[in-house]
């Protein structure tokens, strides 16, 4: 439990009607390790006020301009200690700036920035400030995604050969003027990539996460299927890896009967892994030659690190607020150590910096690649 006096938190974006504001103020909460005391809800000045009244924040630290409200809380005594940006993409980049310069930890959700070029110039600023950037990749959470990882990591699957992500949807199945769609369409307000921008970059960094590598190479097919629509809705990109391993990653939103449908696989000469999303309190483990082991959150021979991202005992349901909880805790664990001026707590599990930048590079190389009369493509300079 936590013993902690709780860090103040700011919320940009993330107001009355948005998902993912709320996603965020709960998995903050969970632990008890944030109190929200201040934020720049919405750019409309009566939505903005009107939001903040309805989550207790006081009216004199609810403010419609995130610049005003960075400047404004690094100057009090009892300023805000992080941020969370909840904004759509475009404005990922200047309000993590803002708050940076100011050296308000941030808490970002993904992508790190609408455009590679956005990432690359974050990334001086975030190399240059004295404040922690954090980045909700909120699936590697799960405590049988870090099983996943430690398995890889110790050599239970052997040498990796086969990679396969995806992350299928139905929701824009048609075309829709709804908020979250409307800005999800826009290259203004999303950037180059569609479904690899909003779910591709998740199966991405899960991959990533799990095995420890990063493709050499890829070539992507990108569609946008539903008429008009200015940035893809379905994806199959191939992947290529340094190590000699292959994968593939589908991504869509078009997928009727699919609802957040994040699915990975993984195979080695020794064995395979399986996990599910809307399962994901089970990993299935195949070595080769035996029979398929189910293995439980929290079950035999779980790991002490494993163990560490659950709440409850076996058979009583964690799941997406929960390992969304555990981006947010990890992150409060390194800003406390920051703020005591020790090392930072390791593993460093928490995705940040390095995770933002692979995910504007890889959205980069799917366009590119889709574009190019060569389909395959480097993923990383």
């Amino acid at each position: 439990m936590n013993t902690h006096k709780p860090l103040r938190l700011g919320m940009v974006g993330g107001g009355a009607g948005a998902m993912i504001g709320n996603v965020h103020r709960i998995a903050s909460r969970i632990d008890g390790e944030y109190v929200l005391v201040a934020g720049a809800l919405s750019s409309t000045p009566e939505k903005a006020q009107q939001s903040a009244a309805e989550l207790g924040i006081a009216q004199d630290r609810a403010y419609d301009d995130y610049e005003k409200m960075a400047q404004q809380e690094a100057a009090r005594e009892d300023g805000i200690d992080a941020v969370s940006i909840c904004t759509p993409n475009f404005l990922h980049a200047p309000v993590a700036k803002a708050f940076l310069a100011q050296g308000i930890h941030v808490i970002c959700d993904k992508p790190m920035t609408a455009t590679l070029e956005e990432a690359q110039d974050l990334a001086e600023t975030i190399k240059s400030s004295d404040a922690l950037f954090f980045l909700t990749h909120n699936y590697s959470g799960y405590p049988q995604i870090r099983l996943a990882r430690e398995m890889v990591a110790r050599g239970d699957l052997g040498t990796i050969r086969l990679v396969q992500a995806e992350y299928a949807q139905d929701w824009l199945t048609e075309a829709s003027d709804s908020k979250q769609a409307e800005w999800r369409g826009d290259p203004s307000k999303a950037g180059a990539g569609g479904a690899i921008g909003d779910i591709g970059t998740h199966a991405f960094q899960l991959a990533r996460f799990v095995t420890g590598m990063i493709p050499e190479k890829l070539a992507a097919d990108l569609t946008a299927f539903v008429p008009g629509r200015k940035l893809d809705d379905n994806a199959n990109i191939l992947l290529r890896y340094a190590e000699g391993a292959k994968g593939s990653i589908w991504c869509s939103q078009v997928a009727p009967g699919t609802e957040n449908g994040l699915k990975l696989r993984v195979y080695g000469d020794k064995g395979g892994l399986e996990w599910a999303h809307e399962a994901p309190e089970t990993l299935w483990f195949t070595p080769f030659g035996e029979p398929t082991r189910k293995l439980r959150r929290g079950g035999p021979g779980t790991p002490e690190s494993v163990m560490a991202a659950s709440r409850v005992p076996p058979g009583h349901p964690e799941g997406y607020l929960e390992g969304f909880a555990n981006i947010y805790t990890e992150a409060a664990a390194a800003i406390r150590a920051h703020q005591a001026g020790e090392t930072l707590p390791e593993p460093m599990l928490v995705p940040g910096l390095q995770d933002g930048l692979e995910g504007l590079y890889f959205i980069d190389a799917c366009v590119r690649s889709n574009e190019s009369d060569t389909a395959w493509v480097k993923v990383m300079p």
